[in-house]
């Protein structure tokens, strides 16, 4: 019986999770359909709502915006076919992994909206600054500069968990975060441009994604 629900592991894997391969079998696992959709949809809205406008003061995006949705969509379905192709689970239970990384990702996704609605009128998907822009120092900006990218990796490393294999889990977390950091890199040039001072002693007493290390 052991042996069953050992050797039953990767090929359960393989339907609950690569619909890209086995286009039937997208329905078989309701709640990581719920959850990948879900997570999809508010990166489109996001994307779609939060664009800016042309009376934006500045507009430096250095194609960055498109790099990252290209490595996005690269690494989810690259994460997804080596989940199916290779064996490398990070625990024996695939169901608990499972719903281990789908908490994770509406975590991510909870705390990105977060950070999203504390910045307000100020966040937009491209970089841009608008007219009345404010450095942002309080809340989640008080301890980190980028909150919101911080948690949208966090919901990269819960799809990672969710497919249960470490392979997958780099390869759907490191290029997100190599194109992140290349964001991130485009919009502290711009504040720094536009602030100055200001915003160098604000990159001076805070971390970039995480509290206390980076």
């Amino acid at each position: 019986m052991k042996g069953k629900e050992t050797k039953a592991g990767p090929r359960q894997g393989i339907r609950n999770y690569l619909y890209i391969l086995e286009p039937n079998t997208f329905a078989m696992n309701t709640p990581a359909t719920f959850v990948y959709l879900l997570w999809l949809f508010s990166e489109i809205v996001l994307n779609r709502v939060m664009r800016g406008s042309s009376s934006d003061k500045t507009r430096k995006d250095s194609g960055s915006l498109v790099i990252i949705w290209i490595v996005i969509i690269v690494s989810i379905i690259a994460a997804g076919n080596i989940a199916a192709l290779n064996r490398t689970p990070i625990a024996p239970s695939y169901q608990t992994m499972l719903y281990a990384g789908l908490g994770i990702i509406l975590l991510g996704i909870v705390l990105r909206l977060a950070a999203v609605l504390s910045l307000g009128q100020f966040f937009t998907v491209s970089v841009r600054i608008r007219e009345g822009h404010q450095v942002k120092k309080d809340g989640m900006y008080k301890y980190v500069r980028h909150p919101s990218y911080a948690a949208s990796l966090l919901s990269f490393v819960g799809y990672g968990i969710s497919l249960n294999n470490w392979i997958s889990l780099a390869v759907g977390v490191i290029p997100v975060f190599a194109a992140f950091l290349y964001r991130m890199n485009v919009e502290e040039k711009v504040l720094l441009e536009n602030f100055g001072s200001e915003y160098s002693e604000y990159m001076a007493r805070t971390k970039r994604l995480l509290p206390f290390v980076y």
